[in-house]
């Protein structure tokens, strides 16, 4: 195996309670280079099309990328992935473990968990040199425990000096929008990974790596260092050090793009009393995902006086989105769902959702606006299955949506299943498509595009805005999660891409530019929808449409009232998109992008499917 790669992938088998250490095939890091690339690839070969996504026959997977664990700004993250059961396309998501170091320890760059426990298990994984020790152990125990309080159990086993992922009842309790979590405030796949870690009885992932990561250049170290000095000296670094992202809520509110009332406005009144400010002069500490030198974790004191880790997602969804205009109460909210293992984007926006319900009177025994007591009462309830309203919302938005009818898909704010993230598009056409093309669903992650586009013009519905989001995308997600490191240095203080494609070829000895990066990233981003079409037996633009209320229901207040999303304009720049993506005007990849991405292999999967464009 070439350097900058462990070459090993670790197969675990559930069911029979058995592993296997296997070579990492050089093509697959030559052309998918890590994290997303492996996952999809894998997902792609091994799932049977159609698979139920709680079924023993789904595939839970856990990949590094060739910068991981490096010493460089920010690379303690890896990456999860499964098909999804909350959107029954392809999901993953990041999150920063000391997970990612041991397996880079390892050798191993990715671990594939397949089958199903006959009883509740956590895995403890150890290597000495090439040798390898899988324990299945019996996690009854752990199971029931909150997120939080199994991982103290499972130091207090194993040491201190593992990394590892787990899950809360929310994932026991195949909770759709269930996350994985780790060190207490960690928590990553918004599509329900912790759910199919659930399903497969699987409490918690906990490894010990012994060994070094290998690189083609020595000289790794000082450039990676040389990268921790210039982030550190950019112009916003003192200021990210004191707010982080939670200095968005003010951002957001100024451009009317702050979520509030489940989506309907851009701006909250009580915006101050939960901003960056606010959360600055809270503060008690701050957490960060292993060799971070950008800590996000803002911690303050909720109002049940018990400290709870803040970034802006979280604040804006359980606070503005909700009408709750008070820090620790929000924070409350925030520790719950971290402690259950739910997405934290995923629970404001169910909640927002049985807001409006409840005021249009399409639920009985709601909620109201603000109210952060039944809020939590019900995260409790979503996460336990202890009630009935608790057991629709554990289905995310568009299932509970299309089970309470009549108006309800209306105000049901997701895309492809997945909740929208914390940013409001009625008058931002780019970012709404920038989560409309998202590959898992509607995430921010992929292409945040709206701080581009608020300073270029709110209301076009240009081409070039278009090429933008591409750009961004092939950024974020062909480089950030496939060499799986952290984009902050890059989005939030302005660390120039050249130190990534520096890193790059120090690691593994190959070259790697804007153009290589596109080349990457648009095998993998089409590998991805032929996923979804394959899956969901066929595709339309309505799966690339945002939701309903952006069209149909205007601001009414701030300098933006009486802004919506316009339907023509809109699908001009999404058969754009398609365009430049080389895909068709459904949005199926024609038979020329495959060919020419090396996709060959995906031609007579998709050709039984629909009819493909040449």
């Amino acid at each position: 195996m070439v350097s900058g790669w462990g070459g090993k992938v670790l197969r675990i088998d559930l069911s029979r309670r058995k592993f296997a250490i296997q070579p990492l095939d050089a093509d697959m890091a030559f052309r998918y280079v890590g994290g997303r690339g492996f996952a999809i690839k894998t997902l792609w070969d091994e799932l049977p099309p159609g698979v139920d996504p709680l079924s023993p026959l789904n595939k839970f997977i856990i990949a590094v990328g060739p910068l991981t664990a490096l010493p460089i700004p920010n690379s303690g993250k890896l990456l999860v992935a499964a098909k999804s059961p909350l959107t029954g396309g392809y999901g993953d998501g990041n999150i920063g473990s000391w997970l990612a170091i041991h397996m880079r320890r390892a050798g191993v760059d990715m671990i594939i968990i397949e089958g199903r426990a006959e009883r509740p298990t956590y895995l403890f994984i150890e290597n000495k040199g090439e040798e390898f020790r899988v324990d299945f152990n019996d996690a009854s125990d752990l199971w029931g425990l909150d997120a939080f309080t199994a991982e103290d159990r499972i130091k207090r086993i194993h040491g201190t000096d593992v990394g590892m992922i787990l899950i809360g009842p929310a994932g026991e309790n195949l909770v759709r929008f269930a996350t994985v979590v780790a060190q207490k405030g960690r928590s990553g796949g918004r599509p329900g990974m912790g759910a199919v870690m659930g399903s497969k009885n699987l409490k918690a992932v906990v490894m010990r790596g012994h060994g070094e990561v290998k690189v083609a250049d020595p000289m790794l170290r000082k450039i990676g260092l040389d990268a921790m000095v210039a982030t550190k000296n950019k112009p916003n670094y003192p200021f990210w050090m004191r707010q982080g992202t939670t200095s968005t809520v003010e951002w957001a509110q100024e451009a009317s793009v702050l979520p509030t009332y489940n989506f309907s406005e851009g701006r909250f009144d009580e915006y101050e009393k939960i901003g960056g400010f606010s959360v600055e002069r809270s503060k008690i500490t701050t957490r960060s995902c292993p060799q971070c030198i950008m800590a996000c974790g803002h911690v303050v004191r909720d109002s049940e006086n018990e400290p709870a880790e803040l970034d802006y997602e979280n604040i804006a969804m359980l606070g503005s989105n909700l009408g709750i205009g008070d820090l620790p109460k929000v924070a409350y909210l925030n520790r719950l769902a971290d402690m259950m293992g739910m997405d934290t984007i995923s629970t404001g926006s169910v909640l927002g959702f049985a807001m409006e319900a409840t005021e249009k009177k399409l639920i009985k025994d709601g909620i109201e606006w603000g109210d952060h007591r039944r809020a939590a009462e019900l995260i409790m309830d979503i996460a336990h299955g202890e009630t009935e309203l608790g057991r629709l919302l554990s289905l995310g938005v568009r299932e509970a949506s299309r089970r309470i009818g009549g108006e309800a898909p209306d105000f049901a704010m997701h895309v492809k299943g997945l909740e929208i993230s914390a940013y409001d598009c009625h008058a931002a056409p780019g970012m709404a498509l920038a989560f409309a093309t998202s590959p898992i669903g509607a995430h921010h992650k992929d292409a945040w595009l709206i701080s581009w586009e608020v300073q270029r013009g709110r209301f076009d519905y240009t081409r070039e805005k278009v090429e933008k989001l591409v750009e961004m995308q092939d950024i974020r997600s062909g480089l950030f999660e496939t060499i799986v490191t952290c984009r902050f240095p890059w989005v939030e203080v302005g660390l120039e891409l050249d130190w990534y494609f520096r890193l790059f070829k120090a690691a593994t000895g190959m070259d790697m530019n804007m153009s290589t990066l596109s080349q990457i990233n648009n095998r993998i981003y089409t590998l991805i929808r032929a996923f979804w079409v394959r899956e969901y037996g066929g595709w339309s633009r309505e799966h690339d449409t945002p939701p309903a209320k952006w069209f149909k229901k205007p601001l009414t207040k701030g300098p933006l009232r009486g802004a919506k999303l316009d339907y023509d304009g809109y699908n001009r720049m999404l058969s754009w998109y398609y365009e430049l993506r080389g895909w068709d005007e459904n949005g199926i990849p024609r038979i020329s992008t495959l060919r020419s991405l090396g996709l060959d292999f995906v031609i007579p999967q998709l050709q039984g499917i629909v009819k493909l464009s040449q």
